[in-house]
């Protein structure tokens, strides 16, 4: 819990419900493990959205897959909205960066925590490439753990490291921690690359593809988990899949190599309690997964080097001159299921409103020459232009003339809003603004012009929002003040670029 943060209280129910009948394991058991796990869980749960797996009968009654947070979860628990990838709106998945959440977590049935393999704010940026190595029909966890030592081969004429845990059920996934500026699209090249080639090296053991006709006797190398829609069980989750709790744990090279050579995997299976004393013995063997740095091979970074969304705003500007915030983006609002925006009136060579929504740690934004409309049936064209940092939402003040941007700025207005349906990727944003001045639904979308150039449009849909007064029109939410105030006072100043 932060510092100086007010205590949580979580309220336990139904304790002595038994969640795994054949070995009398109840639920306030689980929750137990989860408080005594939680210095070394969260660690590699914080910052990241996570999927629960509930079995609220336990695992003889049913269970589902809990991304969208619940709607009775208390308003002091983390959330993150993020996007869908293929239809509109958004989940509002649980972040999991405390003790008293994670016993939340635990309470309300949530036996199995899945993670992403990204943080916070950069939902693109994988932290490591995961290898999950799933055994076919006949196949067991041995079999994984040669496979295992295959792809390690590999990874040491390569120079980097990889780190075990048995996924506590029947398989065993490997991890190679990255911590560097990485796509998903270059973690998953790298790991579909390697299991092929091991599949084409040793037939008889590793298949490198998802039929299950070709998986009897076989190892597949899950290469798909690198990928930014996928979560993989945490290090140190409880499992479902048998009829005894067990764990997902790290484990040492050494103790697969004596597992394959003495043909006994009951030493890489390990319940509750055994994890909890092997934690007092050992500490946190998957400690490196956190902070090691290491690079792909060049062909594969080279291949996917992810795009700076503020490299176009940094070379528009000079920051040892410019006051403006710098080109580092920034973390998600703290009431992540709305995203902030602002639109601010700039007095520039034309007056114009730049509309800007906060997306993936950065601030979209669109020029829009008469503004956003306020009257059903009327569009009007909104020009994007580059990203801005998340500072940007209360910049108010004047730039000088012939400089890029050269003006004066208003916070015209400020305010929240809800993503309805869409995306930007997709070009089709409906939006639910929650402004100072602005309130109700308005439509963004993309079309081609004439000069097949792509040129969005912005539209009121619902109903007709209230007209803005002339007084409204020209002060501005912040500091109640008009565009003369401003350029009048003139208290901040950004010098920038020459305009070009």
């Amino acid at each position: 819990m932060p510092k100086g943060a007010a205590p949580r209280e979580v309220k336990f129910s139904n304790l002595d419900k038994v969640f795994f009948p054949k070995v009398g394991f109840t639920k306030g058991q689980m929750i137990e493990y989860y408080v005594g796990v939680a210095r070394h869980i969260l660690p590699h749960l914080r910052d990241r959205p996570v999927t629960l797996i509930r079995f609220p009968d336990g695992i003889s009654g049913e269970k589902f897959y809990e991304k969208n947070a619940p709607s009775f979860t208390p308003d002091w628990i983390r959330t993150a909205a993020v996007g869908r990838r293929h239809e509109a709106g958004a989940i509002n998945y649980l972040v999991i960066d405390d003790a008293p959440t994670l016993a939340w977590c635990a309470n309300i049935a949530g036996l199995e925590v899945h993670p992403f393999l990204h943080r916070l704010p950069r939902l693109d940026r994988p932290t490591a490439v995961a290898f999950d190595f799933d055994p076919g029909e006949d196949a067991d966890l041995l079999d994984c753990a040669r496979t295992a030592f295959l792809v390690r081969e590999i990874l040491e004429e390569l120079g980097l490291r990889g780190f075990p845990k048995v996924s506590g059920s029947k398989g065993l996934q490997l991890y190679v921690p990255l911590n560097t500026r990485v796509t998903y699209a270059a973690t998953a090249a790298f790991a579909k690359a390697t299991a092929e080639l091991l599949e084409q090296r040793h037939p008889e053991l590793v298949v490198s593809g998802m039929a299950k006709a070709r998986r009897r006797g076989k190892v597949l190398i899950d290469w798909s988990q690198n990928n930014p829609s996928k979560t993989t069980v945490a290090v140190y989750s409880m499992r479902g899949k048998s009829e005894e709790p067990l764990i997902s744990m790290p484990v040492t090279w050494e103790e697969l190599k004596k597992a394959v050579r003495t043909k006994n995997k009951k030493p890489l299976v390990f319940t509750p309690e055994a994890a909890l004393r092997r934690l007092r013995k050992l500490g946190d063997l998957f400690a490196p997964v956190l902070t090691l740095k290491q690079s792909l091979p060049k062909a594969f970074a080279r291949q996917a080097a992810p795009p700076d969304p503020l490299r176009r705003y940094g070379e528009k500007r000079d920051f040892t001159q410019t006051r403006e915030p710098p080109p580092k983006a920034g973390r998600a609002a703290p009431d992540a299921v709305r995203g902030r925006f602002v639109i601010q009136k700039h007095a520039a060579s034309h007056l114009h409103y730049d509309f800007r929504l906060e997306m993936g740690g950065t601030l979209k934004s669109w020029a829009i020459p008469k503004g956003v409309p306020t009257e059903l049936g009327v569009k009007r064209s909104a020009f994007e232009v580059e990203d801005h940092p998340i500072g940007y939402l209360q910049f108010e003040g004047t730039i000088p003339r012939g400089q890029y941007g050269g003006g004066t700025v208003m916070v015209w207005d400020l305010g929240t809003y809800e993503l309805l349906g869409g995306s930007h990727a997709a070009g089709n944003l409906k939006l639910m603004l929650h402004g100072r001045k602005l309130r109700g639904e308005w439509h963004l979308f993309r079309i081609r012009s004439e000069e097949k150039k792509p040129v969005w449009l912005i539209a009121k849909s619902g109903r007709a929002a209230k007209a803005i007064t002339a007084r409204q029109e020209d002060r501005s939410v912040l500091t109640g003040r008009s565009l003369a105030g401003i350029a009048r006072d003139n208290d901040r100043q950004w010098k920038s670029r020459p305009a070009r």
